[in-house]
């Protein structure tokens, strides 16, 4: 067995961001600035490893303040009960070198899902300082409805304001810890 070796994010290269349907008829895209993710592995081998993230909810941003309000509120992330969103993984599919599915739990409000999503793995290299990173893309979907996110508003003409499926896309840049 390989020493366990632990990956942590770098914040400045890294982001979250998701998209909703808005109106049916086209994407409100939003991002969260503030948010943490480890790995611990057995050496490089990511296959064999797990995966922690931790989201600041208080952090959501949408470019409006008023819909970020909105967010935080009772109707949607009630960030004045509920501070984080946390992922823990369970599994780590290969497909091929570059290509997978990562399996996991999410917890949004103490509402606890199995999620799945797909992963690009980007690679490894060094910096000019010598640090070892890994690049990884983690795009997927998920019910809002599922985690009881479930405000909205039906529309004259049919459907409703906000779809129930988010998009979810994260471009994730690691640190090896020496």
């Amino acid at each position: 067995m390989e020493k366990q070796t632990t990956w942590v994010l770098d914040p400045a290269h890294s982001e979250l961001t998701f998209r909703v349907k808005h109106l049916m008829i086209s994407n409100v895209k939003g991002y969260f600035k503030n948010f943490e993710a480890s790995f611990q592995a057995e050496g490089d081998d990511f296959a064999k490893g797990i995966a922690h993230a931790k989201i600041d909810v208080t952090s959501v941003s949408t470019g409006s303040e008023d819909r970020d309000g909105h967010l935080r509120s009772g109707d949607f992330f009630d960030t004045d009960n509920f501070k984080e969103i946390v992922f823990e993984s369970t599994e780590l599919i290969r497909f091929d070198e570059e290509n997978g599915q990562l399996r996991g739990r999410l917890t949004i409000k103490d509402v606890t899902r199995n999620v799945l999503f797909d992963i690009e793995f980007g690679g490894l290299n060094k910096d000019p300082w010598g640090n070892t990173k890994a690049g990884f893309t983690l795009t997927g979907k998920i019910s809002r409805g599922d985690f009881g996110l479930i405000w909205n508003t039906a529309l004259e003409t049919g459907g409703v304001l906000v779809s129930d499926e988010v998009k979810v896309h994260a471009d994730l840049q690691f640190l090896k810890k020496a």
